[in-house]
């Protein structure tokens, strides 16, 4: 039987991680300012107007 080759392994594993993270590097530059406020936590509060102290 064969012996697993670690080293070819580790070597997929980092192209893979790279990959991934150049899709994602790729889609924050490429993101639509229209798309900025579709996910929660990211709005920032300075739409919230301030309401008037009697």
């Amino acid at each position: 039987m064969a012996k697993p080759n670690y080293q070819f392994e580790k070597r997929q594993r980092d192209i893979a991680k790279k990959k991934k993270q150049d899709e994602k590097r790729q889609r924050k530059l490429t993101k639509d300012p229209s798309e900025e406020g579709s996910e929660p936590g990211d709005a920032p509060d300075a739409t919230v107007e301030p309401t008037p102290e009697s």
